[in-house]
């Protein structure tokens, strides 16, 4: 009998169940790599179900002995799982009676069921490779021992629900043969346990339950609440599942294969990774030192990264200053906000870094109102994806010597540099220019930056909408009356809004060997088609509607761009003008409006405001049908409908929503939100979109972060204190339509945070290699210092288990 078979029996023959992985052929890929022996001498496999309790039997002891019966004798291979339940607690200490069992099942009551010889029995019995399934009160059982704590890995809380509630479970582990087959979000009625200690960090979670989709009383363990988990304990494997408090989730088709899977592992008829998200299996190292006095040897004003796949890590300084270049702020000075952008590579094979080039940008203001600051500059770097051959260097950045500081407008353009492997240096006069566009360099901020390729080699191009918010109360930047010698700063329905405006944009084009570039299909206007307006577009426009996307990416086995913006100003929502400011994530897989600035989030307008008058409200905007009537737009009236973002959060919370009245308005008022990301929280924001992970199950790295993360997405902020630091999976059936995340867990302890960690992140890439390279900002603005720095973060949690060579094991005879 091959493995294969009787895993097959074992496992519900599920394996074809479409993934809701972006890319699903990474189950097939990492089960290659992982094939299976057959069993020595054609073994059964045996367990052992345990169910004694210091009180009354549980009713669900029956259900479940039925339940694990029927997983073990379904299928071709009827006979060949043997499951043996007993409440007679000897079965630890009669010789080797224990080891006849390839795992053991522990359907407890809870209460001291075990004494000191029958517990070290259990013990002896991991230590020498055994595999543990414990089931809901389980966690209840042997209250008193450390080392049964550690096995079930946490203890309920005394004053935990015992009501039956329908709640929502979020599946996490898309590998795990406990988890894969499930639903991203499986509905479901059980008794749902709250921790003393949440055991996040120290086990491996495969499952959360929703505490929002249920009443889970005073000792509530909030969004991140465990309810399946394992880890490889002692020599053996644990798991746990909370599940399983009625007698009726035995009769579940679900959780049986929750169970089955469970048992495949602890039983080692199939390998599952239980370590990759054990916090102690990551470390983080900084790569960089502070700079020497007077200058940027090492890193500039950190502000955006990017790998080469030969390891070599390429960053870049915006402009900001150090102690060598004056800040001038008077536009009657030639050199008002002159910085140096610097570009920088550490070589991971030396551990050096070579400043590798300097351009002269506008950046360099310093700090102050939204009138002096700037945050122009060097903003955004990318390779080309032949960088190994041509050495071709792309660059977003504002010239100097472009400005006009008599209209306080400027150039924004990227480039092509071509770079010197043999050196490490750009070649600054190879420059060329392959797009430019003008921006007002009047007021502050947003400048956006970032840039990315997809697997086409069409490059993304993100631009900011610099216009200050500070004339609309921090609301929708739509005040058309501030201008400067004619420019309006003040309106986003210039920029952002308008059809035929490049600024708060995410372009593609397709850059061409002689410089030039092309545009793909599928952008949002062609630029020249009469039914746009004859000249009210722009063709490179691929998204409109967005205010500060500083950070973008793009998953390659998708092609599903992913950035993130930054909001306006507003700390609270308002009945007359709208939303407070809503940080914003979005995955975007069609060209299209993300709503800036008319809506925000799940289509929640702003207050449309005009001359003669703009600081009387006229109507809401209509999300489904905006138009652009601000005197300042030279593009189209009628704007495409706004497509719902993915993720959104304020200071009052993560994805915050209201009722609507019969015309679909939110009430806005704060008694009446609701969050539908509670593991989101706001305050100081800034949103630092980050890639989405891809495994190489071929890849021979041991520092590469394992398969359990492929597919999920790194969202995150600037601040390291509420705002988010987490990796979230989404529906492939409902991505880029404004469906909400189904998953979220956090990485603060894995990229850490605090005064000695990486407090200020500011970009973060994985590297060819797996590991995840992250800039650390610093602890001051529009400069570097001390704390400024390049980051690796590396995993050293090994490969699944058991070991391969371990697989099937028979079990001994007695």
């Amino acid at each position: 009998m091959a493995v294969g078979s009787l895993t097959a029996s074992l496992l519900g023959g599920n394996a074809a169940t479409a993934s809701p992985y972006p890319d699903p052929g990474l189950k097939e890929r990492v089960a290659t790599t992982l094939s299976l022996p057959s069993p020595p001498g054609g073994a059964d496999v045996k367990v052992l179900v345990f169910h004694a309790s210091a009180g009354e039997e549980s009713p669900t002891v029956d259900a479940g002995i039925a339940a694990i019966e029927k997983i073990g004798l379904s299928g071709p291979e009827a006979g060949r799982f043997r499951t043996v339940a007993t409440d007679d607690a000897s079965v630890f200490t009669k010789g080797k009676q224990l080891g006849k069992y390839n795992a053991v099942v522990f359907l407890t009551g809870g209460g001291d069921v075990l004494d000191p010889e029958q517990e070290a029995g259990l013990e002896a019995y991991m230590e020498a490779g055994g595999g543990f399934l414990g089931i809901h009160d389980a966690a209840r059982t042997e209250p008193y021992s450390d080392w049964f704590t550690g096995l079930v890995g946490a203890r309920p809380a005394a004053d935990s629900p015992s009501a039956v509630q329908r709640a929502t479970v979020e599946i996490g582990d898309r590998l795990h043969p406990a988890t894969k087959n499930l639903p991203l979000e499986w509905k479901r009625p059980d008794k749902w346990l709250n921790w003393k200690d949440n055991p996040s960090g120290d086990v491996h979670t495969v499952a959360r339950v929703r505490e929002i989709t249920y009443t889970p009383g005073k000792s509530a363990n909030g969004w991140d609440h465990p309810v399946s988990w394992c880890r490889d304990y002692d020599g053996g494997r644990s798991f746990y599942t909370a599940m399983g408090g009625t007698a009726a989730s035995y009769a579940e088709t679900d959780f049986r294969d929750h169970l089955r899977g469970a048992l495949a592992w602890t039983s080692r008829i199939s390998q599952a990774d239980c370590k990759a998200t054990i916090d102690s299996n990551y470390t983080a190292e900084r790569l960089t030192q502070p700079n020497q006095p007077g200058q940027n040897d090492q890193i500039g004003e950190p502000h955006g990264l990017v790998t080469a796949k030969d390891g070599q890590v390429f960053y870049i300084g915006r402009g900001g200053t150090d102690s060598s270049v004056p800040v001038v702020t008077d536009w009657k000075d030639p050199n008002v906000g002159k910085g140096e952008g610097e570009i920088h590579v550490y070589d991971p094979a030396t551990k050096k870094v070579t400043l590798a080039g300097k351009l002269s940008v506008f950046g360099n203001k310093g700090g102050g109102d939204e009138l002096v600051k700037v945050e122009e500059g060097l903003l955004g770097i990318e390779l080309d994806p032949d960088f190994a051959t041509n050495g071709w260097v792309y660059l977003h950045y504002t010239p100097h010597a472009k400005i006009d500081r008599d209209k306080q407008m400027a150039v924004r353009q990227v480039s092509r540099f071509t770079f010197d492997h043999a050196t490490n240096k750009l070649d600054m006069a190879s420059e060329k220019v392959l797009l430019s566009w003008p921006v007002q360099i009047h007021s502050c901020c947003h400048a956006g930056g970032g840039m990315a390729w997809d697997s086409k080699e069409n490059l993304y191009i993100a631009t900011g909408d610099n216009n200050s918010s500070g004339f609309s109360d921090g609301y929708s930047g739509n005040n058309p009356e501030p201008n400067y010698k004619g420019v309006s700063f003040a309106d986003a329905r210039r920029t952002a809004g308008n059809t035929n405006n490049l600024n708060g944009k995410i372009l593609r084009i397709h850059p061409e060997d002689d410089g030039t570039y092309t545009l793909p299909e599928g952008n949002l206007f062609t630029g020249k088609e009469p039914d746009e307006g004859g000249g009210k577009t722009r063709g490179e426009i691929y998204v409109m509607g967005v205010r500060n996307p500083a950070r973008i990416s793009v998953d390659k086995a998708t092609d599903t761009l992913y950035a993130g913006w930054v909001g306006p100003d507003a700390g609270e929502p308002s009945t007359t003008w709208g939303p407070a400011k809503y940080d914003t994530f979005a995955a975007i897989t069609k060209a299209g409006n993300h709503g800036w600035p008319y809506c925000m989030g799940n289509k929640q307008p702003y207050r449309d405001r005009n001359l003669p008058d703009p600081s009387k409200p006229l109507d809401w905007y209509d999300c489904d049908a905006p138009r652009n009537e601000s005197p300042n737009n030279d593009g189209l009236v009628k704007l495409p409908p706004v497509t719902s973002n993915t993720i959104w959060y304020s200071p009052q919370g993560g994805g915050v929503d209201y009722p609507r009245d019969a015309d679909g308005i939110p009430s806005y008022k704060v008694e009446d939100q609701k969050e539908l990301l509670p593991w989101l929280k706001g305050g100081g924001q800034a949103t630092m979109n980050g890639p989405v992970y891809r495994y190489d199950a071929a890849g021979t790295s041991e520092a590469k972060w394992p398969a359990y993360w492929d597919g999920k997405w790194f969202v995150g902020d600037f601040y390291d204190d509420t705002q988010p630091r987490h990796a979230v999976l989404t529906d492939p059936k409902t991505v880029g339509k404004g469906g909400l995340p189904t998953h979220a867990e956090s990485l603060k302890k894995i990229i850490p945070v605090g005064a000695d960690g990486i407090r200020n992140l500011m970009d973060w890439k994985f590297a060819p290699d797996g590991s995840l390279y992250v800039l650390d900002y610093g602890r001051g603005f529009f400069t570097s210092d001390s704390k400024s720095a390049l980051w690796r973060v590396t995993y050293k949690g090994g490969g699944p288990t058991p070991a391969a060579a371990d697989l099937a094991r028979k079990a001994a005879a007695q």
